[in-house]
């Protein structure tokens, strides 16, 4: 009798330790479902962050916002000495004289910009338009904001003339951007709506025979009183890929970087022909050795 229940107690401490273990075994198996559960819903997740932002984890670039004093400044007080021995720097794509109507406002000729806040080229050019212009008058308000994240040259740091304010003795400005830089829908949010006189200007310019067949309705599109236009970037915008807004900024008064070349050589550029547009005024500026070499 004595073995008997010692072998029935043996017997109920194996299934005691047989039951533990299933029950350890059983939890184990609930933690790796849930586990599994956990990863899958991650990536059921991470799948639908990239269709809803096209690929695009930020969701498009940083909106517009104001440009930092440092940025203002960077492009405000480009040193005349960098100005003079850039000359017409890596410049490609030179304004294209056109006969046409004088393009004034208030009595002065005006220059009219055309570009959006996602455009790459736009975010390149725009640098160049800013430096030039602060030559002949003063900014207000100038934005700070980033080409579109999912188009080439992604989230290239520059400027944005919507909101922004121009005031100056030789020249009058109108700035336009037609779109931001947030996706929406198959585009990008609207902004700026030229009038009908300026969309007109744009549609019988910025296209041929005033440019190639293959570039006509490109952005930016700048005309400069109605003697010269741009259409399209200057310059290899490629350069400013990586680079904050402080960098591009304080790049600008070193005559040997790429930046400077590209961003102030357009700007020279520029300023040439505003210079031909206001009769050589004021003399101060249309006579700086770097801005008569970028005109020749």
């Amino acid at each position: 009798m004595a073995k008997t229940a010692a072998r029935e107690q043996r017997q109920q401490r194996i299934e005691a330790v047989r039951a533990e273990q299933a029950r350890e075994a059983r939890r184990k198996v609930m933690l790796s479902v849930t586990a599994v559960t956990v990863v899958v819903l991650v990536i059921v997740a991470l799948i639908v962050v990239k269709v809803v932002t096209g690929g695009n984890s930020t969701a498009g670039s940083t909106p517009a916002g104001a440009a930092s004093p440092a940025v203002v400044a960077g492009v405000t007080t480009v040193p005349a000495a960098t100005t003079n021995a850039i000359g017409a720097g890596t410049v490609t794509n030179r304004p294209v004289p056109i006969t046409a109507p004088a393009l004034t406002a208030d009595s002065k000729p005006r220059i009219l910009y055309v570009g959006a806040e996602y455009c790459p080229f736009c975010a390149g050019e725009r640098w160049a338009v800013a430096v030039a212009l602060s030559r002949f008058g003063t900014w207000s308000n100038l934005g700070a904001t980033s080409s579109s994240a999912t188009d080439i040259y992604p989230n290239t740091a520059t400027l944005s003339f919507h909101g922004a304010t121009y005031a100056s003795t030789y020249l009058s400005f109108t700035g336009y951007e037609t779109e931001t830089n947030q996706p929406q829908g198959g585009s990008y949010a609207p902004l700026d709506t030229p009038s009908a006189a300026d969309q007109a200007i744009v549609d019988k310019y910025d296209a041929p025979p005033y440019v190639s067949a293959s570039s006509a309705g490109s952005i930016p599109f700048v005309d400069i009183g109605g003697k010269f236009i741009i259409s399209g970037a200057s310059y290899d915008v490629s350069i400013l890929q990586g680079l904050t807004h402080e960098q591009i900024a304080a790049a600008l008064k070193d005559p040997n970087s790429a930046v400077a070349k590209a961003i102030v050589g357009t700007a020279n550029v520029i300023t040439a022909d505003i210079c031909k547009v206001t009769g050589n005024t004021p003399a101060s500026v249309c006579s700086m050795p770097g801005v008569v070499a970028a005109g020749t």
